[in-house]
């Protein structure tokens, strides 16, 4: 605990000396999880990043200093977990589905390689992109997406509107308004 108020008040040695007593737990947790040394080791470092910007929010009412550094190491392992199949069922369908057969000419789409929508799905948070995929490639309506959730429609909707806001700006696509142009 110690450590950790020495962090929160900008200690760099007291965050090498916690990372050092701590690190290779954690490092055998994320690789656990994660498989793979390269991303665990990513992961830790990040974790202890955190650690660094976030110390003062350390409460020892609420577990010790391992307990706090383990929850944030599996936190993230299992985000990066869920993010990389989220990102392998999308490769996965823009690789086996075939493109559309025709935009018509004077659609906001025409052009756009469908491909290339997935792909700037994946760059969405993911509250957003989960929204995207349910609705788009798994075809299920806002209130399905919210039952499956477990969120408000509104909840789902918003979502919504900002991923097809968000993947808009990528590919600089006009607002439509809601409604059609001749």
């Amino acid at each position: 605990m110690a450590l950790v108020a020495a962090i929160a008040a900008g200690d760099r040695q007291a965050l090498a000396a916690l990372y050092d007593l701590h690190a290779p737990m954690l490092l055998g947790l994320a690789k656990r999880i994660l498989g793979h040394a390269a991303p665990a080791e990513d992961l830790i470092h990040d974790v202890f990043l955190e650690v660094w910007q976030h110390a003062a929010e350390y409460s020892p009412l609420r577990g010790s200093v391992v307990a706090w550094l383990t929850i944030r190491a599996r936190s993230r392992a299992l985000d990066r977990l869920g993010k990389r199949a989220r990102d392998a069922k999308v490769v996965e369908r823009v690789s086996v589905e075939p493109a559309p057969a025709e935009v018509g000419a004077g659609s906001p789409a025409a052009g756009v390689d469908a491909a290339r929508v997935r792909l700037l799905a994946l760059g969405l948070p993911e509250e957003l992109a989960t929204v995207i995929d349910l609705a788009y490639f798994d075809g299920l309506s806002s209130s399905e997406i919210a039952e499956r959730l477990q969120i408000p429609i509104g909840t789902v909707k918003s979502r919504m509107a900002r991923a097809l806001g968000a993947l808009r700006e990528a590919l600089k696509l006009p607002d439509s308004g809601g409604g059609r142009t001749p």
